[in-house]
C-alpha cells in the first residue's frame, strides 16, 4: 500500500517524522515537484492509496478524484483545506482527514513582512552588500493605524503586538462585532473608514465565496497614498489586477503579499518587477514546529485509518456512506 507525500519543496519531510511508525504494508514515496497540469497529477497518483497534501499547495477537485479509483485516504496538513473537493470525496468514497499544527507562524510572518516593508529591509541589505550604505528612510509604527482585515485567532493576536507598538488599532470584518473587537482592544469600523484610515491594513480572512475579490479597485482608491497593504490569508481574496494597477500608479505606497492567485507564482508576473512589494512564496505556515506536526499528524491519520478508526476526517458523512472506498488488506 503507497502513499504520496506531495509539494516538499524544501526536502525535508522524511526527516521531519518517523516514518517507521507507519503501520506494516504501507511505503511512502515523497515528490519534491509541484504538478499544475491535472492529467500528470492523475498519472502520478493513480496507483496509490493514500495522498498527503501539504496545505493547498495542490489541489483535489473532483476532475481529479475521479480519475484516481486506488484512492482511499486523502489527508491535508491543517484543520481543513479549500482546495480540496470534500462533496466529492464524500460521492466518491474516499475519507478526507486533517492534522494538527504548532507554533504561530502566520502571524509572527506578518509582522515579519511589515516591519520589512516599512522599513525597506530586503533592499538596505541588497544594497549594502553591493558597497551601498543607508539608501531609504523607512517608516515608524507607533501611533499610526492598524487595520485588521478580519478578527479571528490570527487577527486577535496581531491587535495584541499591534497595541504594544503603541498602534491604533481598527477592525473590520461582516461579522465582527464590538465585544470582539473591545476584547482585543481594537476598534470596531465600517469597511470604508477602515481602508480609508488604515495606514497599515492586513487581510486575516478565511477564502470564501464572501470574501473572494473583496478587496478591489473601490477599496484601494479608499486608501491613504502613503499607506501599505499586507495579504498572508489567500491570494484571490485581494484583486491582483486591481491591486497591480494601484501599485504601478503608486496609488499607494506598497503591498506585502505572501498568498496569490496562482501559485508558484509565475516568473513574469508583474509583483516582481515592482519596486513597492516584498514577496514571499507562501510561508506563513512553513515552520519547522509546524511542519513536525503536520507530519506527525498524517501518520497518526494512516495508523488510525488503516485501523479502522479514522481521526480528524474532515468528511464525516463519508464514514457511513455505502460507497466509501474499502483498503485492501491482502
Amino acid at each position: 500500500m503507497k502513499i504520496a507525500v506531495l509539494d516538499d519543496y524544501q526536502g525535508v519531510a522524511r526527516q521531519m517524522a518517523d516514518w517507521s511508525a507507519l503501520p506494516p504494508g504501507w511505503e511512502i514515496e515523497v515528490f519534491p515537484d509541484h504538478l499544475a497540469d491535472e492529467g500528470s497529477l492523475v498519472e502520478r497518483l493513480k496507483d496509490f492509496q493514500a495522498v498527503i497534501g501539504m496545505r493547498e499547495r495542490t489541489p483535489f477537485p473532483r476532475s481529479v478524484l475521479s480519475q484516481l479509483p486506488e484512492l482511499r485516504l486523502l489527508i491535508t496538513t491543517g484543520g481543513g483545506n479549500a482546495s480540496f473537493d470534500l462533496p466529492a470525496a464524500t460521492e466518491l468514497g474516499i475519507v478526507v482527514c486533517g492534522t494538527g499544527g504548532a507554533g504561530e507562524g502566520p502571524t509572527e510572518l506578518t509582522w515579519g513582512l511589515i516591519i520589512g516593508l516599512l522599513r525597506k529591509i530586503p533592499q538596505e541589505d541588497r544594497l549594502t552588500r553591493s558597497g551601498h550604505w543607508q539608501t531609504t528612510i523607512g517608516v515608524g509604527l507607533k501611533d499610526k493605524t492598524l487595520g485588521l482585515i478580519g478578527l479571528g485567532h490570527i487577527g486577535g493576536l496581531m491587535a495584541r503586538v499591534g497595541n504594544a507598538f503603541d498602534m491604533n488599532v481598527i477592525a473590520w470584518s461582516q461579522n465582527l462585532t464590538a465585544p470582539r473587537a473591545a476584547e482585543c482592544q481594537a476598534t470596531l469600523v465600517d469597511k470604508d473608514t477602515l481602508f480609508r484610515d488604515s495606514d497599515i491594513a492586513s487581510v486575516h480572512l478565511r477564502l470564501s465565496d464572501r470574501t473572494r475579490g473583496l478587496v478591489g479597485a473601490r477599496e484601494l482608491a479608499l486608501m491613504k497614498p502613503t499607506a501599505y497593504l499586507v495579504n498572508i490569508s489567500r491570494g484571490p481574496i485581494v484583486d491582483e489586477v486591481a491591486l497591480i494597477d494601484a501599485l504601478r500608479r503608486n496609488a499607494i505606497a506598497g503591498a506585502a503579499l505572501d498568498t496569490f492567485d496562482v501559485e508558484p507564482l509565475p516568473l513574469d508576473h508583474p509583483f516582481l518587477q515592482l519596486e513597492n512589494t516584498l514577496i514571499a512564496p507562501h510561508l506563513g505556515y512553513v515552520t519547522e514546529e509546524g511542519y513536525r506536526a503536520f507530519y506527525a499528524g498524517a501518520i497518526e491519520d494512516i495508523r488510525a485509518y488503516t485501523a479502522g478508526e479514522p481521526v480528524r476526517v474532515i468528511n464525516p458523512a463519508v464514514l457511513d456512506a455505502p460507497q466509501r472506498r474499502q483498503l485492501n488488506r491482502d
